[in-house]
């Protein structure tokens, strides 16, 4: 039997408590045959949608006097527990349906190590929380020193750096409970981001990439098998024009081209494509596979799917 990890989207998760609930239950019977199968499962989520949502509620409650400002890192914790919890419950339930009782499923809350020395904390990129005018958003960066941007028309926003993931806090534990055969939740929304300290680790107002953070995780548990399910069942070049082609297979060296070229839209196909060749780099008797989440049972017999190898 095989070890897997699986990055899932937080944006298929949806943006309200009852979408999210319910789409977890249509991820869950995707990823349940995986375990009554015999193989061993980690789930890494997204988390874009809910922790800007918890962000917006505390900004605009805070602003009101009524609660305190709350921490980026904090919110981050709240999402992993908040969608972790729907998570397993639905896992859970898909197990028990198809007869697999007896396997337990956990949610792991996941700290991600940073270096506060990489480059993304001078170049924020990542939006979060709340929208403001251009001179609000001018006025608050001069009180507080964050830094502000415009985002796609809609208004200004804070932007937060998104440094690649050095190491999981939590790898022992990750691994004793991944070769006792739990079904994990872990690596919500990439983590949350901590930076060394010398007496410990603190928090950062970050967002680290679910996809990076997911190969990290499958790269320190030695998975046999790293997938990231996303809404499209094959890479594709010159996508979404008459010359589409779809790809079954990729080098590592054929992507690294393919990113050159930018073939693949940053922010959506660009970081999968990244974090699959980190993966594979990383661990070459592996096997790194980018496909729909409804094809996962497919991409691991082979039968569909893209997949990266060195």
């Amino acid at each position: 039997m095989s070890k897997i990890v699986v990055a899932l989207g937080g944006n298929a998760l949806g943006d309200t408590p009852q979408t999210q609930l319910e789409n977890a239950r249509i991820a869950a019977r995707s990823l349940a045959p995986l375990v009554i199968a015999g193989h061993s499962l980690v789930v890494c989520h997204g988390n874009g949608p809910q922790v800007g949502t918890i962000k917006l509620a505390f900004d605009t409650a805070s602003e009101e006097g009524a609660v305190p400002a709350m921490p980026f890192a904090e919110c981050s914790a709240m999402s992993q527990g908040y969608i972790g919890y729907h998570l397993q419950q639905a896992i859970d339930e898909e197990i028990e349906l198809a007869g697999g009782r007896g396997i337990p499923v956990i949610t792991m809350l996941t700290q991600t190590i940073v270096d506060e020395n990489d480059p993304a904390f001078q170049n924020p990129t990542k939006p979060i929380g709340s929208y403001y005018d251009e001179a609000t958003a001018k006025s608050l960066a001069a009180e507080n020193g964050y830094v502000y941007k415009e985002d796609a028309g809609r208004g200004w926003r804070r932007v937060v750096a998104s440094p690649k993931p050095i190491d999981i806090y939590e790898t022992i534990s990750l691994r004793a409970l991944f070769y006792a055969r739990e079904v994990i939740v872990a690596g919500g929304g990439g983590g949350i981001p901590i930076v060394k300290r010398e007496h410990g680790y603190v928090g950062v107002d970050a967002v680290i990439d679910k996809d990076f953070a997911a190969a990290k995780i499958a790269e320190l548990v030695e998975a046999d098998y790293f997938f990231i399910l996303t809404a499209v069942e094959k890479v594709a070049i010159d996508f979404n024009t008459p010359q589409q082609q779809d790809l079954s297979l990729l080098t590592c060296a054929q992507a690294r081209a393919y990113i050159e070229q930018g073939q693949f839209a940053p922010g959506s196909m660009l970081p999968k494509v990244e974090a699959a060749i980190s993966f594979i780099e990383s661990t070459p008797e592996g096997h790194a596979v980018i496909t729909s989440l409804e094809k996962a049972t497919d991409a691991l017999a082979g039968k569909t799917g893209t997949s990266i190898v060195s």
